[in-house]
């Protein structure tokens, strides 16, 4: 049973990420631009874009509804809900009930379905089209995500998002091979999710995450801009948690969690470096070539789940 300081733990937890989840998106274009020998942007120009937002008038199309007003509170409110429950200080999971791994997934869920719908509410054209594209990338993403996580819950034997990187910490897994291919897969559909080149070019008015926001203003583009940088910080802590648990604290003492601060911080900004990297190294596809590579992750995971039946 979770105890007050778990549930202390899961509300600082949120609110940090929450606070912080600019500044991630600001060093990732920052790492990028200095691979490009250019200057960049500040790592800080987020917050001061969603500054700016903030002081502008809000305004709606005459045709959106009210999903499309209730979108940006929506979004945000499940993205704290899923930072809540991620292992990424400690071992295990702050609340254990949102912890689950079929809990996460429902809720990003919910978070692709709320924000593609807000697209097609708008009543713009060019919205709806950004809003089926992010569907599409979704059917895409998410059957890859779940199965290597479904593999990775097998070998640990719970769906607890914890307890399945204990068991990978501990080296207690029942399937080495496969839950290396299953981390694999993770790790490619992370990208993907990311929105990151080739699929989309996160410097631009992105097609994919960008599109459904075409009629959205002041406020609550602010606010739906802070979900999506929240959203890549969760999406990139939701793999650490889970496949990368090394360095995290196993109990609740301050030397112990301020060691799993600065593992995660440590992890989060290599994996961010390697996400430049491999940007910087590609060029821009066309969309329709995604279904083509994401068979990749699919066969990866797939082949993860066949080593964990045969033992592997």
């Amino acid at each position: 049973m979770p105890t007050l300081s778990h549930f202390l733990l899961a509300v600082v937890q949120a609110l940090a990420l929450f606070a912080v989840a600019p500044l991630i998106s600001g060093l990732s274009r920052f790492e990028r631009a200095k691979m490009h020998t250019r200057r960049g942007p500040s790592i800080f120009q987020d917050y001061r874009d969603i500054y700016k937002l903030l002081r502008r008038q809000d305004l709606a199309p005459s045709e959106a509804g009210r999903v499309f007003q209730f979108m940006p509170v929506i979004m945000l409110g499940a993205l704290m809900v899923i930072a809540t429950g991620l292992p990424m200080l400690t071992r295990f999971t702050p609340i254990p009930a949102v912890g689950d791994l079929i809990t996460i997934v429902y809720l990003f869920a919910l978070v692709r379905f709320f924000f593609s719908l807000s697209g097609l509410d708008s009543g713009s054209s060019f919205a709806g089209i950004g809003a089926s594209r992010e569907l599409t990338m979704g059917v895409l993403v998410e059957p890859i995500m779940l199965l290597a996580l479904f593999v990775a819950a097998l070998v640990a034997g719970s769906t607890n998002l914890g307890q399945i990187g204990i068991a990978i910490s501990s080296g207690t897994v029942h399937s080495a091979a496969a839950t290396l291919l299953a981390a694999g897969a993770f790790a490619f559909a992370l990208y993907i999710e990311l929105g990151k080149l080739p699929y989309d070019m996160a410097e631009a008015e992105q097609e994919l995450q960008e599109g459904p926001l075409t009629e959205y203003s002041g406020p609550s583009l602010a606010l739906v801009k802070w979900g999506l940088a929240l959203k890549q910080t969760l999406v990139v802590g939701w793999f650490i948690g889970v496949f990368l648990p090394f360095g995290s604290a196993t109990e609740m003492s301050f030397f112990g969690l301020i060691g799993g601060l600065i593992a995660f911080v440590v992890k989060l900004f290599v994996i961010f470096g390697v996400i430049a990297v491999i940007e910087n190294s590609v060029a821009r596809a066309r969309f329709r070539l995604a279904p083509q590579h994401s068979w990749l992750g699919v066969g990866a995971a797939s082949l993860a789940f066949v080593f964990y039946l045969v033992g592997l």
